[in-house]
């Protein structure tokens, strides 16, 4: 049931067998890579990595734009992959699919603007000029979760790819397949093998990768970014970690009240929970509490949950027991400190081994593990509040400060309090579309993580810059003075100047 069970095959080879969340049917075996092997992929993608670095952004962006062809040809087997693997409904993998097309499409149209040579003002204007270029780090690799098996894999690695670096994968052992299909298409897209790689394994692969590339990505949760951090800076490389979240959502008296309480359900319930931009607690102003409540049971009762195809299915399963089973300890603890269950709460195995019912918890408060660590589940706890500013106040108590959302009629007053809020990104009257976004950098602050994804400042992490200082030697003559009375008069002059002219 998408757990990851180890067996060691007649030659001695390590594989992972790998479930299907579903019903618990094997969908197939991957191999465990070891240190030795993950190195000599390294070396192999080093010594591709210059002529894919030659071939120019322009060039990069035809193969990306083909890979999104094959995949649109084949999406249905796409799909099919992701849902398989997760137990999503087919809407919330289709979501997936849509947020990489918005990518590859933002990359093509931008990143060779981006990316492009810039002139910058010279110390000495008319005999100088000055340039910044922007040359990938090398071998980039990537350590990818399994809740969003297509949609984190390459949402990071495809602007590694364009930016001219070499890239190597490690996806989660727990949904490997749906990695190791949009790798296949990449390689039949045009990207050389060598300069895309793919390698399986559990944290041991992981590990490992850390060892010998030249820049890391993390997606995952806070203790194991924590230990890549530290590899990484004992190794002195850069690195980006996007990390946990507990995404709260404020709900002030003026909103649409219904809009309010469908969006705060989709916001909690996409992917089972399973997100690490999630909705999982809210804050609603008290004189709308009473009818914001009446209208958010209303909906939840009226949610689909199964594993049927169609859009028409609201949410599938839990990816595997280990999220279930913590989902279950953190309602408990909250019902024996006095929470109420209005909606759901248990399992549903009728329906299969990993489903759970959305569930919809009241009467929480701080001193409760469901409003202070991460669930990632379908619950939603609701806290009433006084105002907006107890509400700003509660939400940036939590130590995690990944995503947030508020909902009112008001938008100038809703960015207002957004620029209160400890975060990366806030939804105005909609959640989850910082990173579904591409044109804007999406991340955390404090336990959620270090570094921007998205946007040309997602792009640019792929990069590091290099000046160019370019002297005409116009008017200049033989001379071992670093700098002799008209050149001393001449940076007077410039310094009065620049308080007026500041572009000389």
């Amino acid at each position: 049931m998408a757990v990851a069970q180890k067996t060691t095959e007649s030659q001695g080879t390590e594989t992972i067998a790998v479930h299907s969340p579903l019903n618990g049917e094997l969908i197939g075996h991957i191999p465990v890579t070891d240190e030795g092997e993950v190195a000599a992929a390294v070396e192999r993608a080093r010594a591709a990595q210059p002529a894919w670095e030659a071939l120019g952004v322009k060039g990069r962006r035809k193969i990306l734009l083909r890979w999104l062809d094959l995949l649109k040809a084949d999406e249905d087997k796409l799909i099919h992959h992701i849902r398989r693997e997760t137990g999503k409904v087919e809407a919330h993998a289709r979501l997936e699919q849509y947020a990489i097309q918005a990518l590859v499409l933002w990359l093509y149209h931008n990143a060779h603007k981006t990316l492009k040579r810039e002139r910058r003002t010279p110390a000495f204007p008319i005999v100088q000029r000055v340039y910044v270029s922007y040359k990938p780090h090398g071998v980039v690799g990537f350590i990818t979760p399994w809740n969003y098996p297509f949609l984190l894999a390459f949402i990071d690695l495809l602007p590694a790819l364009i930016a001219g670096n070499a890239v190597i994968l490690k996806p989660s052992e727990v949904t490997p397949f749906i990695a190791q299909y949009g790798m296949d298409k990449l390689h039949e897209a045009g990207v050389p093998k060598d300069v895309a790689q793919i390698v399986h394994g559990d944290g041991r692969t992981g590990a490992a990768l850390v060892n010998y590339v030249d820049y890391i990505s993390f997606t995952g949760s806070t203790e194991v970014g924590r230990k890549v951090a530290m590899r990484a800076a004992e190794r002195l490389i850069p690195y980006t970690m996007e990390l946990g979240g507990k995404d709260p959502s404020i709900v002030l008296r003026d909103a649409n009240i219904d809009m309010a309480a469908t969006g705060l359900l989709r916001g909690a319930f996409e992917n089972a929970g399973q997100a690490c931009v999630s909705v999982e607690r809210v804050y609603v102003e008290a004189p709308i509490y009473e009818q914001l409540l009446e209208r958010i049971v209303h909906y939840a009762n009226q949610m689909k949950v199964g594993k049927g195809d169609g859009m028409e299915w609201h949410m599938g399963c839990f990816t595997n027991e280990h999220e279930l089973q913590r989902t279950e300890r953190h309602i408990e603890e909250a019902v024996a400190k006095g929470a109420r269950v209005l909606v759901g709460g248990e399992r549903r195995p009728d329906l299969g081994p990993l489903f759970f019912e959305p569930t919809v918890i009241v009467d929480v408060d701080h001193t409760m593990d469901i409003m202070k660590a991460e669930t990632f589940g379908p619950v939603i706890p609701i806290m009433k509040v006084k105002d907006a500013e107890e509400a700003i106040k509660l939400a940036n108590e939590n130590a995690y400060g990944l995503s947030a959302s508020i909902f009112t009629r008001n938008l100038k007053r809703g960015q207002e309090l957004a620029l209160k809020l400890n975060c990366g990104d806030v939804g105005i009257n909609r959640t989850h579309l910082g990173i579904g976004t591409p044109s804007i950098p999406s991340g955390g602050q404090k336990l959620s993580g270090i570094g921007r994804r998205g946007g040309p400042e997602g792009l640019k992490r792929f990069v590091v810059t290099q000046s160019h200082i370019v002297d005409t030697l116009w008017g200049q003559k033989p001379d071992l003075r670093i700098a002799d009375p008209m050149t001393v008069r001449m940076i007077e002059l410039l310094v009065r100047l620049r308080r007026y002219i500041p572009f000389l």
